[in-house]
């Protein structure tokens, strides 16, 4: 009888008996018949919550938000992107260009996903280190692997949509990965190309599931939560609630506690959105997808590259899949691989110091990941997959068994009370593993170096950098000139239309002087009453014509090589900016690789290669191009074009003027986008700091 007793009271804890009576006489109808308004206020108002948990668990209602602003986003861009693929990359440029702040949904979204994978990492390291996924949350934990695992697959098709040369190469390449599994591998991958290799019919496969699972995500979300309710939340002691006193009501406690734990992060999320859009990128994905050409170096976004860095430590190819799927599989297991009976590792000194090991590896994996499969990285690729599937299957198993725990508190309210388990552990082991991590970091990073001898573009000082930076008029209406007389020669600019020049932001035309400009222009057009194309003068609405009618006559007219489009220029060329200057510029807000690379490149022609150098013949030597080798001839040289306001008529300024023209064309909305970041950042401010202090005094009571 006690101990039926001790559950029942346990189950009245956890479940948040609702006495919610409507006083409206269509709430009491509708809660008769569907007592859906009692549902929710018995499980977010009424649920109680344990009085001890801290910030990390703000993150389950952080990636709540972070999902519901992916379906909103997703929803309103599919209504604009077109799923085939000779169109999907220009009509994700239209979306950013044309769309009514086409550029803040994108820019939602694809930073969207890389904060969601954020938050659902800290979310499960947290997990981790307060065994979250032990007895009775086994289901919760595994529920998590799944909603996980469905993550990754909606992120990889979305990662496609572009359509530019990263997203198409790393589809080919993932997909070719299921071409191991013996018997059915070439039938897989068959069916998720549609055809013998990734297409048309690929890039409408992924659109329709990259669609459709968030739904199942949100679906399988509901079921976490529902087990969570019934399970009941663990906290940082690892002790279940016990009396009243263990617990707080979720409304307004826990509430108001999440939204000021949301609102800080969405001030990190703004500032990726409006000041850092392509800081967790690769410049090859603003490049239209080309089966010819396969890039230099293949990497998936960030999120993935630990299991990327795992399949590659494998020689074997079938080896290497079963690894980097058994990485994330393993998770499952975690429960029975960890039978230790204190929960939390705050009261586990052995186990804190391996969890952070095992945190600087995971971290580590996902750097080599991004790094070439050679050399040091392979060698400790290996070390490293070894280490991470040993914490789980030898070290968790083995520290349950010879680890001896601190006693943990009676109840959470002692916890609370006495503060128990603050105090600071020795953390030798993990100090020398991050030391030696840090080691083979800079190591390899010098090595890398070494052998790329490519010399770094010097830093210009663009009016346009930084937070508040805006575009030079001046310089955009020389740098069109630069364009015209120069560049028009050869290369297209498909993506800008005569009347861009008079938008807000831009160079500062006049209707009038983008109709005259425009005019100068001869467009194509057709057919007319008889079925002839004919060509007539430009208007505002259309597009700068190609110099050239189709690719192969590009390649014809200059040796070979197709000239690129520079629409998207300073955003499709970038360069390394290696450890620790890449953590150094997300602070400083620094963005301007692709400038910089851009105006180096045009200056960067020498006569003579240097002593020991050679070139191919019907190439030219630039220091700042990769491999010193470039078809294009060198382009400018002092005096070829004449200003009008009298700035300097040197190689120098035209590569800065034209440099800073294309930079507008990439990035046509870029004042705007940081005008709206300040006002948005303002309020999030404002917001977070009147959330903080409602939440100090909601919570002083239940100190």
């Amino acid at each position: 009888m006690p101990v039926a007793s001790s559950y029942f009271l346990q189950d009245r804890i956890m479940s948040g008996p609702s006495d919610y009576q409507p006083s409206h006489p269509v709430l009491k109808w509708i809660e008769r018949r569907l007592p859906i308004l009692g549902l929710m206020h018995s499980s977010f108002v009424a649920y109680p919550t344990p009085r001890n948990l801290n910030y990390w668990w703000t993150f389950g209602a952080i990636l709540s938000f972070m999902l519901a602003i992916q379906i909103v986003t997703g929803i309103v861009l599919a209504m604009h992107y077109t799923p085939h693929a000779d169109l999907a990359f220009r009509s994700v440029e239209l979306i950013v260009r044309d769309v009514n702040y086409g550029w803040l949904l994108r820019n939602m979204h694809a930073v969207g996903a890389s904060m969601f994978f954020l938050a659902v990492y800290i979310h499960m390291f947290r997990g981790l280190y307060y065994g979250s996924y032990k007895e009775p949350r086994e289901v919760l934990w595994i529920l998590g692997v799944i909603i996980y695992l469905l993550m990754m697959a909606t992120g990889f098709m979305g990662y496609v949509l572009p359509w530019g040369q990263m997203s198409f190469w790393g589809a080919t390449v993932i997909t070719n990965l299921f071409s191991a599994v013996p018997f059915f591998g070439e039938d897989i991958v068959t069916l998720l190309w549609g055809g013998y290799s990734v297409g048309n019919p690929t890039l409408n496969r992924f659109f329709s599931l990259h669609y459709l699972l968030p739904f199942l995500i949100a679906g399988v979300v509901v079921l976490h939560v529902w087990a969570l309710h019934v399970a009941g939340q663990n906290n940082p002691a690892g002790v279940e609630a016990k009396t009243e006193k263990d617990t707080v009501p979720f409304t307004p406690y826990a509430t108001i506690k999440d939204l000021f734990g949301a609102s800080c992060f969405a001030i990190l999320y703004a500032y990726f959105i409006f000041y850092m859009p392509n800081y967790l990128g690769e410049a090859d994905n603003y490049i239209p997808a080309n089966p010819g050409v396969t890039p230099p170096h293949i990497v998936p976004e960030w999120y993935y590259l630990p299991f990327y860095a795992i399949l590659r430590s494998i020689p074997n190819k079938l080896a290497g899949v079963v690894a980097m799927f058994g990485a994330i599989i393993v998770l499952v297991f975690l429960p029975w691989l960890d039978s230790a009976r204190t929960r939390s590792s705050k009261y586990r000194p052995l186990a804190k110091q391996f969890f952070w090991i095992f945190v600087a590896v995971c971290v580590l994996l996902g750097y080599l990941g991004a790094q070439p499969a050679e050399g040091i990285y392979v060698i400790a690729g290996r070390i490293l997959t070894f280490c991470y599937f040993a914490y789980f299957l030898i070290v968790l198993p083995l520290l349950a068994r010879i680890e001896k725990p601190r006693p943990v508190p009676n109840s959470i309210a002692d916890d609370v009370l006495a503060k128990t388990g603050s105090k600071a552990t020795p953390m030798v082991s993990t100090v020398i593993a991050l030391a030696v991590a840090g080691a083979l970091f800079a190591g390899s990073t010098d090595s890398a170096r070494a052998s790329e001898r490519v010399d770094t573009p010097p830093a210009v000082k663009w009016s346009f950098a930084g937070p508040f930076g805006t575009f030079d008029r001046g310089a955009l209406q020389r740098g069109l000139k630069v364009y015209k007389e120069v560049c028009a020669n050869c290369h297209g600019l498909s993506y800008i239309a005569f009347r861009n020049l008079a938008d807000q932001g831009g160079p500062g035309y006049s209707t009038a002087q983008v109709n005259a400009l425009a005019a100068e222009y001869k467009v194509k057009d057709g057919p007319n009453d008889q079925g002839e194309m004919f060509e007539r003068p430009g208007r505002a609405a259309d597009y700068f014509p190609s110099p050239f009618p189709n690719e192969q006559m590009a390649r014809a007219a200059n040796g070979g090589a197709a000239p690129p489009d520079l629409s998207l220029i300073t955003k499709a060329r970038s360069y390394k900016r290696g450890f620790p200057t890449f953590i150094f510029d997300f602070f400083s807000n620094y963005q301007e690789q692709g400038p910089d690379y851009l105006a180096a490149l045009l200056v960067g022609f020498e006569d003579e290669p240097p002593a020991g150098a050679t070139i191919p013949e019907g190439s030219y030597y630039n220091k700042y191009f990769p491999g010193h080798a470039i078809k294009m001839p060198r382009p400018l040289s002092d005096g070829q074009v004449t200003y009008d306001d009298g700035s300097p008529t040197t190689v120098e300024q035209y590569a800065k003027d034209v440099t800073a023209f294309l930079m507008w064309a990439a990035e046509p909305h870029m004042e705007a986008r940081k005008r709206l970041g300040f006002q948005v950042f303002v309020v999030l401010l404002l917001l977070s700091s009147l959330l903080y202090f409602t939440k100090k005094k909601v919570w002083a009571g239940a100190h």
